[in-house]
């Protein structure tokens, strides 16, 4: 029997890749969704892969959603967190609504989409979650000091996590993206755009498809002796 596997903001841009290279994989998907019910309608048109509609920053709605999708789909195996929004403003500019909402969905819904699945993978004695953090959760970004603490979390939670589950076959890994071409990076100003690209050594924006098989890579059975690492696929911009 297949796998299933939910992915968090999995109807358009990154999520979307990772929903389909999943599916190509072997795993039977479900993809949850925010609010964009349009978007989420074609995209399971078009892949046969069923959408859920939930704010992974509610906790008790995660409950209730994964609690959903295991009744209509099965147990569910593979949690990757995806979903994410920017509220981009300089500190004194930041209000605390955009600095809360962005720590609620980005860093608070990977706990609450884990709580509400990791005991059955406990039990069952195999799980993998994959968090997806990003490059300026690991250097910084100006501008984005709710974002970048909030990724640079994700970070932190994926190592603690891991030495939690390790032990009953449930690994836990991120990977953390570099600018990738999607809706939220072309939201971009162009001048801004081109000084980042030009500071990425292989001179382009990344596809959301190379996030998307790193991703797989992790939530697949070759990968049951990785726990507790990020993958970092941005071009270069940051190593360490």
């Amino acid at each position: 029997m297949a796998r299933i596997a939910i992915v968090t903001g999995g109807t358009r841009g990154i999520g979307e890749a990772i929903s389909v290279a999943l599916r190509s994989q072997g795993f039977t998907v479900a993809a949850n969704y925010g609010g964009n019910a349009e978007k989420a309608k074609a995209f399971t048109e078009v892949t046969g892969i069923p959408s859920y509609c939930w704010d992974v920053g509610d906790h008790q709605a995660c409950i209730d959603g994964c609690a959903q999708v295991e009744a209509e789909v099965g147990p569910i195996d593979v949690v990757v967190n995806n979903a994410g929004i920017t509220r981009d403003a300089v500190l004194h500019r930041m209000t605390y609504d955009d600095w809360n909402e962005v720590m609620r969905i980005n860093l608070g819904g990977c706990f609450n989409m884990v709580k509400a699945t990791f005991a059955g993978m406990r039990e069952r004695g195999w799980g993998r979650v994959v968090n997806v953090g990003s490059v300026n959760g690991q250097s910084g970004q100006y501008g984005q000091v709710n974002y970048a603490a909030a990724k640079s979390g994700i970070h932190g939670f994926t190592k603690a996590l891991a030495q939690e589950g390790a032990k009953f076959g449930v690994t836990v890994n991120a990977v953390a993206p570099g600018y990738i071409d999607t809706d939220m990076v072309s939201a971009v100003p162009q001048p801004v755009l081109d000084k980042i690209i030009a500071k990425i050594p292989i001179g382009r924006l990344g596809q959301a498809e190379e996030i998307a098989r790193g991703v797989a890579f992790l939530c697949s059975e070759q990968a049951g002796f990785v726990t507790g690492s990020t993958l970092s696929i941005n071009g270069g911009q940051h190593m360490y």
